[in-house]
């Protein structure tokens, strides 16, 4: 039998750490439960740390065999979900794939917070880029690299960073979403990779939500 899947998000337009999870649980193709919790509300903070041991979302509640428990934290989620349903395979099955594919995922997990913080996520509007400090235009300039990079070495397969749909989209996709947003022009295989994850079915309903919420007048 297998398990219900709630996936606890912020406001989608906002919420970059509940993009990765959710189109992770897309590619799984189970259905699954959503509760969205309103980012920078009065109530946000008191919200999540009733449900959440981190004080942080996403999270997620799994029910299965009559016992549930729950899993946070963007990473430890779809590292969950590629051992529960390893026949989605979230993760590529080359082993060198694979470990880049880790990597990567690592290195935007921890990593980039110039980037974060001067060209912060706004899925469904389109703004000007602000000035970027040194830090950022690096880190552009690193993850543009290492796009067309994985795309020459491990792409043959299929559009995405490592051919397939893989948890490496699902990490940079907020990314993605950042650089349509503030119209930051790449080159090359990284261009078209973009174009490509603007374009999946799941991203393009993540963003019909993100309208919904700003059109609503919730983000």
């Amino acid at each position: 039998m297998s398990p219900s899947y709630t996936l606890v998000i912020g406001t989608r337009n906002w919420s970059s750490w509940s993009l990765r999870p959710w189109l992770a649980l897309k590619a799984v193709g189970l259905p699954f439960q959503e509760k969205l919790i309103r980012l920078r509300q009065p109530t946000t903070k008191p919200e999540v740390s009733a449900i959440s041991p981190s004080g942080h979302i996403p999270l997620l509640k799994v029910e299965s065999s009559g016992q549930g428990f729950a899993v946070w934290d963007s990473l430890a989620i779809v590292e969950y979900l590629a051992e529960a349903h390893p026949e989605a395979s979230l993760w590529p099955t080359n082993s060198t794939a694979r470990a880049t594919a880790r990597s990567l995922s690592a290195e935007m997990h921890s990593g980039f917070a110039a980037i974060r913080q001067e060209l912060s996520m706004d899925f469904a509007r389109r703004r000007s880029a602000p000035k970027l400090s040194e830090a950022a235009l690096t880190g552009i300039a690193r993850i543009e690299t290492a796009w067309n990079d994985v795309r020459h070495q491990f792409g043959g397969g299929g559009p995405f960073l490592f051919g397939r749909f893989s948890i490496a989209d699902c990490f940079y996709a907020p990314v993605v979403s950042r650089f349509t947003t503030y119209g930051i022009v790449l080159e090359g295989a990284a261009r078209d990779y973009a174009a490509t994850m603007i374009a999946h079915p799941a991203m393009a309903e993540w963003g019909r939500l993100a309208e919904a919420e700003v059109a609503a007048g919730l983000a």
